[in-house]
């Protein structure tokens, strides 16, 4: 059996009176796309920090490659790539040797991967890092992070600054990775972002982990809506499980949610009156974030 590249068990950090992370347990397996999802404060970064072996956890235990996230952090970076949300460079360097200084700290070089990398990004390689805006430098960080042939990748909001092509680079960039069967830990808002790429999904509030699985395992938390014509007359309004019944412009034809529980009943009785036309459209992770946080 494959042993996880990274496994976390009951991590927990404290910054004086303050809990910042309770229980966090996770398990990142080689060629997976592990979504790590939360509003800021959640405890997100945190984590993160911890696992980069930045700063020490107060309880549980966490390690990479099965080395100590603190202890072996000098062996772990060796086959590690990190970018954060917020990229600081040298001001005086310019994006090119900002690039190669970061592959050199890491032991690689400048490649044709590099450069490959550098047009499809659209990035200016010759000007100095103090002229770049927050989207040139998360280019230079993300190009030095694609350059490298690492185990496990940690992306931390890295896409933050970047316009919508340059998402896509990047979304089509980590999916490669996953392909070659490498390990990538994302962090991110854009739940969209998540939900293309992400294999597991581990949702993160005040601290603690609330659920993982992957997205068709969470699905069960939230409601399928429902757009459906009949043939004869319909009251949705009296079926179990059916919520927010809307009529549609079309005579027979209604709007509606239904809870997965009840979601084969309901079938059954819509396939009683004579389904003329049907659309359903399943839950996405906006709705299954907005169910823990929707009330806050």
């Amino acid at each position: 059996m494959t042993q996880p590249i990274l496994k976390s068990h009951q991590l927990a950090k404290r910054f004086g009176q303050f809990q910042a992370l309770s229980d966090v347990t996770l398990t990142v397996n080689p060629g997976e796309v592990f979504g790590f999802i939360g509003p800021n404060g959640a405890g997100k970064s945190t984590t993160i920090r911890i696992l980069l072996g930045l700063i020490r956890a107060t309880g549980g235990s966490a390690t990479i490659f099965g080395h100590d996230v603190w202890r072996d952090s000098v062996a772990i970076h060796q086959r590690l790539a990190y970018v954060p949300g917020d990229v600081y460079l040298w001001p005086n360097l310019t994006g090119g040797e900002t690039i190669d200084l970061l592959l050199k700290l890491n032991g690689n070089a400048h490649t044709t991967r590099t450069d490959h990398l550098i047009q499809q990004f659209g990035l200016d390689p010759t000007k100095k890092a103090r002229t770049y805006s927050k989207g040139n430098r998360q280019k230079v960080a993300l190009i030095a992070a694609f350059s490298q042939d690492a185990d496990f990748y940690i992306f931390d909001e890295p896409t933050s600054g970047l316009d919508p092509l340059n998402e896509r680079l990047f979304q089509a960039a980590v999916l490669k990775l996953k392909a070659q069967g490498k390990a990538v830990l994302l962090s991110s808002h854009i739940l969209s972002e998540v939900e293309r790429m992400c294999d597991r999904i581990a949702i993160i509030r005040e601290g603690r982990i609330i659920e993982t699985g992957t997205l068709a395992q969470m699905r069960h938390l939230t409601r399928t809506e429902i757009t459906v014509t009949t043939h004869r007359p319909l009251a949705p309004h009296q079926l179990t499980g059916v919520h927010a019944v809307q009529a549609g412009p079309q005579p027979n034809q209604w709007q509606f949610s239904v809870d997965a529980s009840a979601l084969a009943s309901v079938m059954t009785q819509l396939s009683a009156a004579g389904v003329v036309a049907l659309q359903s459209t399943p839950p996405t992770l906006e709705d299954l974030f907005m169910h823990y946080y929707g009330k806050e």
